[in-house]
């Protein structure tokens, strides 16, 4: 049994999935507690994938003697610095989250080791997970995270992020760049580090690729509700499709494969100062 197999409780709901649009969509919500988004508890919930999100599999080994430490040494990796409000590591761990929980993807390279120090925006994928599909093909999960005000802003952002990151040139490099980071234990591992050769086309490595886009904002849907009723349901579902569309009508290329996940906030200064305070605490 991998210590992968071992994950947080679920505590995104996910109340719409299409899997057979294009792009498929997700949307998962935080729900409501006393009829107000739970903002606080959701804040609560990253912190506890944060040893899946920056430690190593073998740095996972996590006992009564040692859980404390283990939580310090992945919220340092992740940063300190005072300007969390420009900053969208919550929403990275959110995707890793959700991706884990709902996907079944296994982190393969943890996008913190390639930082310098806790505080560097890494310009990288913000997840590189492996996935075995129901098919038994092997799919390499790129994501890519934004945690705006506006769903507009952020989806905007996040096609030209794609768009960059297939590049020939961006591409390469990070085949260099995460090949080496790649851990043994991976499943298929033989076949994952063939795909990060410098002799292996780009093609077969966007071929297995699956690009995750995690679109976090503040939603006019969430703000209206109290509950997960089907208003509220309808609602961020009219908000996913409309975020769909606009991949639709992108320079992406149409042969890439797109996850499209969406989590509505209320607030994204609020959401954003209740993950810091948490981390800040964690590094005290």
């Amino acid at each position: 049994m991998s210590v992968y197999d071992i994950k947080p409780h679920r505590f995104l709901e996910r109340i719409v999935f299409d899997e057979g649009a294009k792009p498929p969509r997700s949307v998962c919500c935080a729900g409501f507690e006393l009829q107000a988004w739970r903002c606080k508890p959701f804040a609560s919930h990253l912190i506890e994938w944060l040893p899946d999100y920056a430690l190593a599999e073998a740095e996972l080994t996590v006992n009564h003697g040692n859980m404390y430490v283990k939580l310090q040494q992945a919220a340092v990796r992740v940063y300190n610095s005072e300007k969390y409000q420009r900053r969208g590591e919550a929403g990275e761990i959110g995707l890793h989250a959700i991706c884990r929980d709902y996907f079944g993807t296994i982190p393969i390279a943890p996008r913190v080791f390639y930082k310098n120090s806790s505080n560097d925006v890494v310009k990288s994928f913000d997840m590189v997970h492996a996935r075995i599909s129901p098919n038994d093909d092997l799919e390499l999960w790129l994501g890519e995270s934004k945690l705006y005000q506006d769903s507009d802003d952020a989806i905007s952002d996040a096609i030209r992020s794609v768009s960059l990151h297939i590049d020939q040139g961006f591409l390469t490099n990070e085949k260099l760049i995460i090949g080496p980071q790649i851990s043994h234990s991976a499943p298929r591992y033989g076949e994952i580090i063939d795909l990060f050769r410098s002799q292996t086309s780009l093609d077969r490595l966007l071929k297995s690729a699956v690009f995750a886009i995690g679109i976090f904002s503040e939603s006019a849907a969430v703000s209206a509700a109290t509950s997960l009723d089907d208003v509220y349901r309808d609602g961020v579902r009219r908000e996913i499709d409309d975020l769909a569309r606009k991949i639709a009508r992108s320079s992406l290329p149409g042969n890439i494969r797109v996850a499209l996940i969406y989590v509505p906030i209320v607030s994204k200064a609020a959401f954003a100062a209740e993950f810091d305070r948490r981390l800040k605490g964690l590094q005290a």
